[in-house]
């Protein structure tokens, strides 16, 4: 008889790893194929569906073994799920103590905080068997082969298991809308010089790069298995993809143009194919070797992309206290580079855009620092370059981190409050004006929190968050126009627009037509066309519109 195993997926952001729901990081799926390689039956549960049956933990202590993964070290706002808290973990550790043999694996190996601005707190989980050491799937193995729970990462092994693991998407409440992490390296070349002093990536010492041949096979093995959205998301630097050598080394195109042209022979009806991270520090320093990599991307990927750039502050003292990537015109001249090759637009959306991540309380910071950072962004938005999103926190240091004992927590909370809310209103809406023009017509979003403003994103890297002004169900996939904008956010309309149909709830989102005027064109339903529309609508903003409506 076949003994079962479960998975529990607590959630994981890493700076380079995302494993909260769309999402599913690579620790998951390689858990799995260890699991289904010692010939346990897998089972797999995230904390979410826990929360919503706590009855079934306790039913956990049947299983022969329970593998749960989790950890946070960049704190986030989700939509679709929440992480693991440390309660939780310790909760669920003293579930199963001395019924099922129970391990911890993951990012939570290196502390937990509940929130930016907070240290987090290194210590053992209370309740579990074993925590699993270095690489999840390797300690896991190790374990089940008779040795301790520690394990180094090799990618031999870690291709094999990444395809035997491969099915357990299946079982993700989201399917077939999963978007499934791949990793492509680990560890970071900045390590030479010590990293970003807040960075916990450098614990994974200098890049291990994965073989392209490995990437594709696991990539065929999840497209057999039903999935359709990727991105290439556990790297530091995906530029630096198949190179070597010093801090910032020159990017390889034709290493970037094997990798796409594979996924893509693996994954040959993929609806998605995005990217995370890109050291803007590579950018500025080989020029017109990232121009001809970002090509490849733009070639290779999905549109909607976004070239997640960590810049954390342009504060010249902050960037020299914390070794950060670049200097204020280095990061600008990046964010120019990427927009002469990704600005233009495919399906009405651009091809790939920075986002921008910035840090509050780090070594160095002053008063001075948050007026620099917004003399920045006011620059970009004069000199009308686009970026589709800036991300702000505040630090969460981990110990063996320079910026654990070294830093500005608690000091300017305040002025980090004000930049934050200032960018949201002063350069926020304007950019995404620019970014998404009314009329903007976004495909495949998909309802993920129902209410009278049904909130929905697409499938994607940092997807924007879609409002519809209408009840729709969960699970609700549609196309929308973008009608209006809010702090980070986009409203829209189901394309077609039936006029006809429109509440004066949802009317009153649509360019030209107040609130009041919202209630006359109800009243005035149903019209017969454009023509007969404009009668009641006299104003112009609408007309981006028109060609998008039915009546």
């Amino acid at each position: 008889m076949t003994s079962e195993a479960v998975i529990i997926d607590g959630y994981v952001d890493e700076p380079a790893c995302l494993g909260v729901p769309p999402y599913i990081s690579p620790y998951i799926r390689t858990i799995a194929g260890v699991l289904k390689e010692h010939g346990y039956s897998v089972r797999y549960v995230t904390i979410d569906e826990l929360r919503k049956n706590p009855l079934a933990v306790p039913k956990l202590r049947d299983a022969s073994i329970v593998v749960m993964i989790a950890g946070v070290t960049v704190p986030g706002k989700y939509l679709s799920g929440t992480p693991a808290t440390l309660s939780e973990l310790q909760q669920i550790g003293f579930t199963l103590r001395g019924k099922s043999i129970s391990l911890l694996g993951g990012p939570i190996g290196f502390g937990y905080s509940p929130q930016g601005g907070e240290r987090a707190v290194k210590e053992a989980v209370s309740g579990w068997t074993a925590m699993l050491i270095g690489e999840p799937a390797a300690a896991l193995d190790s374990y089940l082969s008779g040795g301790e729970p520690e394990g180094m990462l090799s990618y031999a092994d870690y291709d094999r298991w990444a395809v035997l693991g491969a099915e357990i998407i299946l079982q993700h409440p989201f399917y077939p809308y999963v978007m499934c992490e791949l990793e492509t390296a680990k560890g970071c070349f900045r390590c030479v010089t010590g990293g970003c002093s807040f960075c916990t990536e450098p614990f994974y010492g200098m890049p291990r790069m994965r073989e392209v041949f490995g990437i594709s096979a696991e990539v065929a093995a999840l497209t057999k298995a039903g999935a359709r959205h990727f991105r290439l998301g556990r790297q530091p630097d995906l530029l630096a993809f198949g190179t070597s050598g010093s801090e910032y080394p020159k990017p390889d195109p034709d290493k970037l143009r094997s990798l796409f042209a594979e996924i893509r022979m693996a994954a040959p009806d993929l609806q998605t194919l995005h990217i995370d991270n890109v050291n803007p520090g590579t950018i500025a320093r080989h020029e017109e070797a990232s121009r001809e990599a970002l090509r490849v991307i733009v070639d290779g990927h999905t549109p909607g992309d976004i070239a997640a750039f960590g810049v954390e502050s342009v504060d010249p003292v902050v960037i020299e206290a914390n070794n950060l990537k670049g200097s204020p015109d280095q990061i600008y001249r990046a964010i120019e580079i990427v927009n002469e090759v990704g600005a233009v637009r495919r399906h009405g959306i651009p091809e790939l855009l920075p986002g921008l991540n910035f840090i509050g309380g780090l070594a160095g910071e002053t008063a001075e620092t948050f007026a620099l950072n917004k003399e920045f962004l006011n620059r970009i938005l004069t000199g009308g370059l686009l970026v589709r999103r800036v991300n702000i926190r505040q630090l969460m240091p981990f110990e063996g981190t320079r910026a654990y004992e070294n830093n500005c927590l608690g000091i300017h909370d305040k002025l980090f409050h004000q930049f934050k809310d200032d960018v949201r209103s002063t350069f926020d809406v304007p950019m995404l004006e620019r970014v998404f023009p009314v009329g903007t017509v976004l495909t495949g979003v998909r309802i993920e929190v129902p209410g009278a403003v049904s909130l929905g994103r697409q499938m994607g890297t940092y997807p924007i968050l879609v409002g519809i002004p209408m009840q729709l169900p969960a699970g609700t996939l549609l196309n929308a126009a973008v009608v209006s904008y809010g702090a980070r956010s986009l409203t829209a309309l189901p394309v077609p627009i039936r006029i006809n149909t429109l509440s004066s709830s949802a009317l009153k989102w649509i360019p030209g037509i107040s609130k009041k005027l919202a209630q006359k064109v109800v009243a005035g339903m149903p019209y017969l066309d454009k023509r007969d529309f404009k009668k009641v609508v006299m104003s112009d903003e609408v007309d981006p519109l028109l060609p998008l409506m039915e009546y």
